[in-house]
């Protein structure tokens, strides 16, 4: 018989709910959820009221200022980090040095020194931690990473990597936290994260040298007043002006939104829905990244947030040939009201693999799709994390502290880059090597 274990969230927002289903859905017979932990006793009653709904009892909720109080009375296995990035090195550090398995949602974190305290505290700890980066099992990507294992491009020598956020998941940081720096390292760290891990785990190498350009160019009161748009309002929801706004989200016509946030803003005053045309924004938009890796490869990365359609085009050629990826994922532009924002975690709406023999013939590689959120990836991490016989691993997709490490390194060095116009050497950042 299967050891029950423990599992305890801090960080009730949106993300949060991936893992308190799993828990007490899927994985209920040898999971429990032991306690709940977050700024917002609304946020919190909202996920019991889900659970109470399904004839579960409610888990125990604790205040962001109980978290070690928490620990000390539920003692749980595992705590599962999904509060804003900021905050990730604080929870991650103080749970590890308090006995507990950690699981953290990307990015890892934001910052270099936050980075060094999470460093610190694992090491002290004998514990382990482990970063959700769910792209690395849909089956496109992972059928992307087998061909590239098994030698179709030789040894890679460049990526050529695009990611396209459209105006609908890409306007959508914009409207929220995320758009000050501050909270979320901008979209090099926070989105940006989930691609670099692809590239690394790709080519099975890290980052050694990162140079980045990259700026505010969409968003913005200053961008939109520069192409003679002009708004009158700081937020959506029970703006009448915003009706016709193609890129407004009302928080009073989803029932997450309401209860997660809506409800919430007394008692926080966090505003989920802000004019992507306001102020203040201080995350960039638009961004261009070129990397050397430790194996010799060269990246080439852009990422736009208000592209017309989102997906991703990528290509590795090595010393035998080349492969290509397009991946389409979403291309409705629907009046956003909260699910259209959410359609680009859906199942991929289009996908293609073509590879390129250096004198062979070319063809189109079998790309396999499966149903579930981020192309059929969160199901099969779900399974690696919470069962206690996960299937075996080849392609080595759960991502270690290591590997959450390396991806967050290109981003904190593409902004620093970006600061002072220089390439940055990330070895004299962090130790890579110590795997």
């Amino acid at each position: 018989m299967n050891e029950r274990k423990r599992y305890a969230i801090v960080g009730t927002g949106s993300r949060a709910g991936m893992f308190v289903d799993a828990i007490t859905t899927t994985y209920a017979e040898i999971a429990d959820l032991v306690g709940l932990c977050d700024l917002s006793r609304t946020r919190m009653d909202w996920y019991n009221g889900q659970l109470r709904a399904r004839g579960l009892p409610p888990a125990p909720q604790y205040h962001a200022e109980d978290f070690e109080r928490m620990i000390a009375e539920r003692k749980p296995d595992t705590v599962i980090v999904t509060t804003i990035d900021a905050w990730h090195h604080h929870y991650i550090a103080r749970a590890l040095e308090l006995g507990c398995d950690v699981i953290s949602e990307k990015p890892l974190t934001t910052t270099l020194d936050r980075l060094h305290r999470i460093d610190a505290a694992l090491k002290g700890s004998g514990k382990s931690l482990r970063v959700t980066f769910n792209y690395r099992f849909a089956p496109a990507y992972a059928r992307f990473r087998q061909l590239i294992a098994d030698g179709a491009v030789g040894r890679p020598l460049l990526v050529d990597f695009s990611w396209l956020l459209d105006t609908s998941h890409g306007a959508d940081y914009f409207r929220r936290w995320h758009r000050e720096k501050e909270n979320s390292g901008g979209l090099l760290v926070h989105k940006a994260t989930h691609h670099f891990d692809l590239v690394n785990w790709w080519i099975a190498s890290y980052p050694r040298r990162v140079f980045a350009l990259g700026d505010l160019m969409f968003y913005g009161k200053s961008n939109a007043a520069a192409r003679g748009e002009h708004y009158g309002y700081a937020r959506y929801t029970g703006e009448a002006t915003a009706a016709d706004d193609p890129f407004a989200l009302f928080l009073d016509r989803k029932e997450a939104f309401r209860g997660l946030y809506l409800a919430a803003e007394a008692e926080t005053g966090y505003i989920r829905d802000r004019n992507v045309f306001g102020e203040p924004i201080t995350a960039e938009d638009t961004m261009a990244v070129t990397a050397r890796y430790a194996n010799g490869a060269l990246l080439s990365y852009c990422l736009v947030a208000y592209a017309p359609w989102e997906g991703l085009r990528v290509a590795v050629t090595g010393t035998r040939g080349r492969l290509e990826m397009d991946i389409i994922e979403n291309v409705t532009h629907l009046k956003t009201d909260g699910e259209s924002a959410a359609a680009s975690k859906g199942a991929f709406k289009r996908t293609e693999i073509r590879a390129f023999p250096m004198f062979g013939e070319p063809c189109v590689v079998d790309a396999p799709q499966a149903a579930g959120g981020h192309g059929g990836a969160d199901p099969l991490m779900l399974e690696q994390i919470f069962s206690p016989t996960p299937p075996p691993d080849p392609l080595e997709r759960s991502a270690s502290f290591m590997d959450g490490a390396a991806s967050i390194l290109v981003g904190i060095a593409a902004n620093m880059s970006m600061e002072s116009g220089e390439m940055v050497d990330v070895a004299e950042l962090f130790d890579l090597s110590a795997t």
